[in-house]
């Protein structure tokens, strides 16, 4: 009994140590790491809102948008992938905000489709 415990123990460790290293090679060739620098896709994506950011503050005055994109991002509370039942098929992306607001995105686009900010409101699709 006690050879076929430690038989089992022999099996489970050999199974998490090959899916740890099959993880680690889907990740690095994915591209995700937690390297420093240009290797690093959250550097990346940081850099870019940043520089999105910084142009768009030199672009316009509105107050209303209540701070930078870099703000907006880091005050995240939820993202979730929701059925489209209003055009009856697709999915659209809502993120929501610290603030108690919302943006929704449709998730083949990625075009902006609604918004309960007041300085999104000129970026929404037509409704007519």
């Amino acid at each position: 009994m006690k050879g076929f415990i430690l038989i089992i123990l022999a099996i489970i460790a050999a199974v998490i140590v090959v899916g740890g290293a099959a993880a680690f090679h889907v990740m690095s060739e994915s591209g995700i790491g937690m390297g420093d620098g240009e290797s690093n896709p959250v550097s990346n994506v940081i850099d870019k809102v940043s520089n999105v950011a910084s142009s768009d503050s030199s672009g316009s005055s509105d107050s209303s948008s209540g701070g930078s994109i870099v703000d907006k991002v880091s005050n995240i509370v939820s993202e979730e992938v929701k059925f489209n039942a209003q055009n009856g098929e697709g999915y659209y992306r809502e993120v929501t905000y610290d603030d108690g607001g919302f943006r929704q995105y449709d998730t083949e686009t990625g075009d902006l489709i609604g918004s309960s900010y007041e300085s999104d409101q000129d970026k929404l699709p037509s409704m007519e």
